[in-house]
């Protein structure tokens, strides 16, 4: 049950400055929001299915602007989008160890840390190339099932592929990405809500601070880049609680 989220003045503080930095590049947060609860120690069973359902509407919001000012390749999201939602919802109705839940989390945030840091892909591709179908497809489906076990998109771990295989510039992948958590969380909060889980209506306020958030950042990350400086207070607080995860 949500009704046990811990509303800590600095995490509702921290929500939506997280929403703005991840809905900037075209993601919608989950990776995000899942540090700042396990910093706030919350259950693993309020952290998957909150994370999912604020990552719908900032990967909304995000996909809406990328997608204005043109930068969606619909092919290139169908690629990974086909095999991905059906792997996710089966991920969502897996239930994890908390010992090793938490374990692949932390290391998932490193993962993200690196991506904020901009050492994953983050330089724009000179040349793009035509993506190959079936190495897309694989790629999905592994990224789905992931998505729906832990409780994310998979937009931190597609966008810099989509780079570091240079099958698109870096806002194609965003807006590429942006969708693309968008279709897994709802898969991925469906497959949690067949095995009977239940929400409770306190999450509206979290979706207000996040929208707060995500609006801006989408709006100036479709346009231009962040101030790098502050990309690395985001990355501070994500390995912060990439180390709790791990260690404690």
């Amino acid at each position: 049950m949500m009704s046990d989220f811990p509303y800590d003045i600095m995490f509702l503080i921290l929500l939506p400055i997280v929403a703005f930095f991840y809905a900037s590049v075209g993601h919608g947060g989950a990776s995000g929001y899942l540090a700042l609860m396990a910093m706030f120690s919350s259950p693993i069973a309020v952290m998957k299915p909150t994370a999912l359902i604020l990552n719908l509407f900032v990967s909304g919001v995000a996909f809406y602007h990328y997608y204005k000012r043109r930068h969606f390749d619909k092919k290139l999201f169908l690629s990974f989008a086909i095999s991905s939602i059906p792997l996710a919802y089966l991920g969502g109705r897996i239930s994890v160890d908390p010992k090793i839940y938490k374990i692949t989390l932390g290391v998932l945030l490193i993962f993200a840390v690196v991506k904020m840091l901009g050492l994953l892909g983050d330089n724009e591709t000179k040349e793009v190339k035509k993506f190959n179908w079936s190495f897309a497809l694989i790629i999905g489906a592994i990224i789905g099932f992931f998505s729906g076990l832990i409780g994310i998109g998979g937009g931190i771990i597609l966008s810099p592929i989509i780079l570091l295989l240079h099958w698109g510039k870096m806002k194609v992948a965003a807006a590429v990405s942006a969708l693309f958590i968008w279709v897994n969380s709802l898969s991925g909060l469906l497959g949690q809500l067949s095995t009977n889980l239940e929400l409770d209506f306190q999450v509206v306020w979290l979706i207000v601070l996040v929208l707060i958030g995500g609006f801006a950042g989408a709006y100036f990350g479709s346009q231009k880049l962040n101030n790098k400086k502050l990309r690395l207070v985001l990355a501070l607080v994500l390995l912060m609680a990439s180390i709790k995860l791990i260690f404690v």
